[in-house]
């Protein structure tokens, strides 16, 4: 019987050298990096064609936005030149002369 457990129990390792380890470590890295390589396949021409497209269409969009912002600033300030311009109108209609008798219609005359 204690033939039979001798052969199941547990031997000592010695401890490596830490060179080696560092070495074996290096070695698998090496050859994992290999073998992603290898399964790698070289990149189609359909999707060489999509990138570059994306990338035409995302400098378009680009270009499209930029446009669009300077379009809507000067917009804007077109905008709020009118609505003043409306507002010194209306100031001027309203406050002339400062008597409440005739001011329309001393404005529409």
């Amino acid at each position: 019987m204690s033939v039979l457990k001798r052969s199941y129990s547990y031997s000592k390792v010695n401890k490596e050298d830490p060179d080696e380890i560092i070495h074996r470590r290096a070695q698998f890295l090496i050859y994992k990096v290999l073998e992603q390589a290898d399964s790698r396949r070289k990149p189609s021409f359909f999707r060489i064609k999509l990138c570059r497209l994306k990338l035409k269409i995302g400098r378009k969009l680009k270009k499209l936005k930029k446009t669009a912002m300077v379009s809507i600033s000067g917009l804007r300030v077109d905008v709020y030149k009118q609505v003043f311009s409306q507002l010194k109108t209306w100031r001027r209609l309203f406050n002339r002369g400062g008597n409440d008798h005739g001011t329309i219609a001393a404005a529409i005359h």
